[in-house]
């Protein structure tokens, strides 16, 4: 139930094809989370995907924290030499009155927007911006953006699933 999709298993190599499907990947994925939760009602957004898991209104805003964190991570990345980033608490973010309370709708805008400029900004890489990296502090790894694309792309999937998870499920 905790990895609907499976694990994330990082990539060593990339390629166009691989590089154009993780962004593809990203892309959707504020449409796809609009298609699963725009007729969802207030019950039905506390829904968990998992006993003591989040609910569906947390798992969305946490797409939203979760990728602006990356986004600022890659533009760190872009315009630093290995920057070591910032790590975030995202269990305690994700219990902030923010992410328990508030309208969906507010974080589906962040992602909308978001996703539309950082898409933009990974059409623009090249396979050598593509190889820089950053510095994890929290695992004491770097994470070339390949990587990290790759991970994203599965992220979006991954929480997708718990969307839909939780709407099978239909407990609270």
């Amino acid at each position: 139930m905790r990895y609907p999709i499976g694990k994330f298993n990082a990539p060593e190599a990339f390629s166009k094809d691989s590089i154009d499907d993780w962004i593809n990947q990203i892309e959707q994925l504020p449409a796809r989370i609009k298609s699963e939760t725009e007729y969802l009602g207030k019950e039905e957004l506390d829904y968990r995907y998992r006993p003591e898991g989040w609910t569906v209104r947390q798992v969305i805003h946490h797409l939203a924290d979760s990728h602006m964190n990356s986004f600022m991570r890659f533009k760190l990345t872009l315009t630093e030499r290995s920057p070591t980033i910032k790590p975030y608490l995202e269990n305690m973010w994700a219990e902030l009155p923010d992410a328990k309370d508030t309208p969906v709708a507010h974080s589906l805008n962040i992602l909308d927007g978001l996703h539309k400029r950082w898409v933009y900004l990974l059409k623009t890489l090249n396979d050598d911006q593509f190889n820089l990296e950053f510095i994890h502090p929290e695992y004491n790894k770097t994470y070339k953006l390949f990587v990290v694309t790759a991970l994203y792309s599965w992220h979006s999937n991954h929480h997708l699933a718990h969307i839909k998870q939780a709407k099978i499920r239909k407990e609270k």
